[in-house]
C-alpha cells in the first residue's frame, strides 16, 4: 500500500507514541494492579496509575515523540505543558468514567481497565497531536 506524503512524515510520529504510551501504560497497570492487590478501590487504583502514566508520557512525549515541536523555555512552553495536563485530565476523566461504569455494570475492573485504555488512547491521541503539539 502507497502511503501519501502526510502519512510518510505522521507514521513515524504515531509509531513513537504508541511506543511511549505502552511505557507509560506499563507504568499505569502497575500502580493499578498493585493499588488493587493492596484493597485500593477500583476506581481509585485506576486514577493513581493513570495519574503516574501522565508523568512517564509526558517525559516520553516531550523528548522522544515529539521532541521537534515542544515550545521553547518559557511561557509558550508552559502553555504547551498546561495544555497536555488537560488533555491528561480529559484521559483520565474518560478512564474513570469507563472502568467505574463497567465495574457497577459487573466487569471485572481489570477488564473494564483495558477497555478504558483503547478508548483514552485514542482521545488523548488526537487531543495531542491537533492541539498540544501543533
Amino acid at each position: 500500500m502507497m502511503l501519501s506524503g502526510v502519512q510518510r512524515i505522521a507514521a513515524p510520529v504515531f509509531l513513537r507514541y504508541v511506543l511511549a504510551s505502552v511505557g507509560a501504560l506499563a507504568v499505569d497497570m502497575g500502580a493499578f494492579l498493585a493499588g488493587l492487590a493492596l484493597g485500593v478501590p477500583a476506581v481509585a487504583a485506576s486514577v493513581l496509575g493513570y495519574a503516574l502514566g501522565i508523568a512517564a508520557h509526558w517525559v516520553l512525549s516531550s523528548t522522544v515523540v515529539f521532541a521537534d515541536d515542544v515550545a521553547a523555555a518559557g511561557a509558550a512552553r508552559r502553555r504547551q505543558q498546561a495544555l497536555f495536563v488537560a488533555s491528561a485530565l480529559v484521559g483520565l476523566g474518560v478512564t474513570a468514567l469507563v472502568v467505574g461504569g463497567l465495574a457497577r455494570l459487573g466487569l471485572d475492573p481489570r477488564a473494564a481497565k483495558l477497555a478504558a485504555v483503547g478508548i483514552s488512547f485514542v482521545v488523548t491521541w488526537l487531543l495531542r497531536q491537533r492541539v498540544v503539539f501543533r
